[in-house]
């Protein structure tokens, strides 16, 4: 029988080793977000980049999603590392950044979400406190190593400078993105995130992190890919979207009915 998990053990997991399935929202429905957390996923994920969940939308869902008893991650919208630190505040344990494609671009993300001296993540809230049960002290001493910051790599750029990326301060890891990444490799021809290329560049970014000592994740395209990824030792895999779970049921619903 699945286990619901504490609250804040997300991290502790990833660093033993462990390979999580998070589900992968863009709904802004708080109530989609509770129900699909209290299935088996290890974790559930907004994708504040690629779908219509702005930040009251994440906020609400998070408090849902841990309200369920399961943690939370967010996909940040481009650049928005404030809103990366305002997440962290209401109980978000993990955030992936898209497009970080410089030694440059870690840094400012890991100055947003970890408290000094990794970072200068602003002191605020008081929503991770009640989800942790620690005091003030106890919370900061303990909230860098708590929470999982992760660079998305998606671009040429981004493979070239992955090592310089992983060497920062406050990065936990990496989190790859086949989609972008098949279509900046294959030149803009197509978009085909189980190109061979892809999964060439997915072997560059697990050797990266192997030798930086640190966490990897990544957007599966289909169950049967995330299970391979697992097998590969990836981290924190992208399972399956909410409105693919949607679709499905439907359809498996009208095909009995229908024919």
């Amino acid at each position: 029988m699945h286990q619901t998990p504490k609250p804040y053990t997300l991290a502790e997991r990833l660093r033993a080793g462990d390979s999580l399935f998070t589900a992968w929202l863009g709904m802004p429905e708080p109530l989609v977000a509770d129900a699909i957390a209290r299935e088996g996923f290890d974790a559930v994920t907004f994708d504040m980049q690629h779908s219509s969940i702005d930040l009251m939308s994440a906020i609400r869902g998070i408090s849902a999603v841990n309200h369920a008893g399961k943690p939370a991650g967010v996909r940040v919208a481009l650049e928005d590392f404030g809103g990366a630190a305002r997440l962290l505040d209401v109980g978000a344990e993990i955030i992936i950044a898209p497009m970080i494609n410089s030694a440059a671009d870690a840094k400012r993300l890991a100055s947003a979400t970890k408290y000094p001296p990794l970072g200068d993540r602003s002191w605020g809230g008081n929503r991770f406190q009640q989800l942790t049960g620690l005091g003030p002290q106890d919370y900061l001493q303990k909230a860098n190593t708590m929470t999982v910051t992760l660079a998305m790599i998606e671009t040429r750029a981004a493979l070239a400078a992955v090592d310089e990326i992983l060497a920062v301060p406050g990065i936990d890891g990496v989190f790859a993105g086949p989609s972008d990444l098949s279509i900046t490799l294959l030149n803009g021809a197509k978009l085909d995130p189980n190109n061979q290329v892809v999964a060439e560049a997915f072997e560059t970014v697990m050797k990266a992190a192997k030798r930086a000592g640190k966490l990897t994740g990544c957007y599966a395209p289909s169950p049967e890919r995330a299970k391979e990824l697992a097998s590969q030792g990836w981290g924190f895999i992208s399972l399956v979207n909410d409105a693919l779970i949607v679709r499905s049921g439907a359809q498996a619903a009208l095909k009995v009915v229908r024919g």
